[in-house]
């Protein structure tokens, strides 16, 4: 039996008579960071959105913690422990950091079922929202309008609405996306802190921040799984170099 936390097996998705992902068979482990990259267009959102229920499978499946969850909606797979971000940022850009954050705590606490409390006033809630954002390091810009951070700060606040209900997996899509050098290193230490106890699949381009934050890393091509490795395992791959890598990041 495997000890993986997330399996896909022959996971396929067709749109019409267009195949976008052709059988793909994939294992996260336990506490792992295993990075899915790929040209665009291979897939790789496709795969995070059958994942988290955002899209049903047209065959295949999708085992969680030992649970099948392919055709579950969005919802139950959240609670089941799966959480994830997109690759647009995806906040209230008129609320507070800390409205924003408390929203998404609410519902672990079980308080979306209650629109009659007062939330500002339950003490659970507010600490468990403090504590997440001193996770992300933006304790200090908690009463900020959300609209008005930086981007990397955007995307720190949406890492904790992902973290606020304590997922066993994170699914990460781009958060590196359209961040100077400066923000990338920032958010990449910031992911490998907040990752740190469960298990990570991560979407990103930057080659740079894959080979150093990876344990694994699965290859996408035409929504196919082609390799699937250790860093130096994938860099020194002459199927990936062709496909994706290039010669330059490989050496």
């Amino acid at each position: 039996m495997s000890d993986a936390i997330l399996t896909l097996r022959g996971l396929r998705k067709s749109f019409g008579e267009t195949e976008i992902i052709r059988g793909v068979d994939l294992e996260l482990l336990p506490h792992e960071r295993h990075a899915l990259i790929g040209p665009n267009g291979a897939g790789k959102s496709t795969v995070f959105h059958l994942v988290s229920g955002m899209l049903q499978p047209s065959a295949g499946e999708i085992v969680f913690d030992g649970r099948h969850i392919e055709g579950r909606p969005p919802q139950e797979i959240n609670r089941l422990g799966l959480s994830r971000s997109f690759q647009i940022t995806n906040i209230f850009p008129r609320l507070t950091v800390f409205e924003n954050l408390r929203l998404a705590v609410m519902r672990p606490h079980g308080l979306h079922r209650k629109p009659w409390t007062l939330v500002s006033r339950d003490a659970s809630v507010r600490e468990h929202t403090e504590r997440l954002l001193e996770q992300v390091r933006l304790q200090g810009r908690a009463d900020a309008v959300a609209g008005e951070l930086s981007y990397s700060e955007q995307r720190s606040l949406e890492i904790a609405m992902t973290l606020a209900a304590d997922p066993k997996v994170i699914l990460l899509d781009e958060p590196m996306a359209g961040m100077s050098n400066e923000e990338t290193a920032y958010t990449a230490g910031l992911i490998r802190e907040v990752s740190r106890g469960r298990a990570l699949l991560i979407v990103e381009h930057d080659m740079q921040v894959v080979f150093a934050l990876s344990d694994r890393i699965s290859v996408l091509v035409y929504g196919q799984v082609i390799a699937t490795g250790t860093p130096a395992e994938i860099r020194a791959n002459p199927a990936v170099r062709e496909a994706y890598l290039g010669e330059e990041v490989a050496a």
